[in-house]
This record gives structure tokens, sequence and C-alpha cells, in this order.
């Protein structure tokens, strides 16, 4: 079953990463971008490149917290009725567990409450290699319009 208020496309998050005022984003400066949406999760790329990158070489903490923060604030805002509501992130936290150099970053969202108030979220970040980066959870309030 799907979590989905109604259905959402890879086409729909491309409209919104050009903001609300079609002036650009975070996610295009940073390369971010949703890449799969099934019925329970949605996904969101980033390249580990040098853009993203601390001054040791790997990806910058706040890259991940901001990979993690897109792919469940977007999943967040489908989830609701969002004519009459939207989603903004209130709290994430994130654990780093493995240095990231190169290659895509791919993130996926799940959620782990689905209320009327908030929503909390899980997002798993793996390398291109499939292991586990960074595990991060994010709650997002949910508010009226």
């Amino acid at each position: 079953m799907s979590i989905w208020f109604r259905p959402v496309s890879l086409a729909d998050c491309a409209r919104l990463d050009l903001g609300m005022q079609g002036k650009g984003t975070l996610m295009q400066t940073l390369g971010i971008e949703i890449s799969e949406i099934g019925d329970d999760y949605m996904k969101a790329t980033m390249q580990a490149s040098p853009a993203v990158h601390n001054p040791l070489g790997i990806v910058h903490g706040g890259a991940n917290v901001a990979l993690a923060e897109t792919v469940a604030s977007y999943a967040a805002n489908f989830a609701v009725d969002f004519e009459n509501y939207y989603c903004v992130g209130q709290e994430i936290n994130a654990n780093h567990l493995r240095a990231a150099r190169n290659g895509v970053l791919v993130a996926t969202a799940r959620p782990v409450h689905l209320g009327k108030r908030s929503s909390v979220w899980e997002v798993l970040i793996h390398n291109a290699g499939g292991e586990l980066t960074c595990i991060s959870r994010m709650t997002a309030a949910v508010v009226k319009r």
C-alpha cells in the first residue's frame, strides 16, 4: 500500500528542485536528485565530488545532512494533502559511519511515523559500493496552510 497522498512522479520532484519562485535551490547547487519512488520509500542521489568535500577530501557531514533532509522533506510533503498542509524539517540528526570520497551516494527515506502533526523519517545513505556511510533521522512538522 502506498504512503503517498496522491500519485507522485520524478517529474513532480524535478519541478520542486526549481523552488517555489523558480530561481533554484540547494538541491541544484549540491546536485541532489530524487531518483526513485516506491510505495513506501523515496531515494535521492548526490555525487561525492570535490564540490561537497570537506578540507580532508571526504564528503562533508553537512552535505550528508542536506542529502538526508532533502529526501525526507520531499517524502514528507508527498505523504500529506499538499493543498491543505506542508511539511518542514523540525529536527535532524546524523551518524557518519564511513567516509566517502567519490562515486554516487544514494539516500533512501522511509517513514518511521506518519502522524497528523508530525512525521519521522529514517534515511540510510550508501556509497557506490553499497556500504552504509550515514544514517539519519528527520522529524517533519505538518503545518496547516
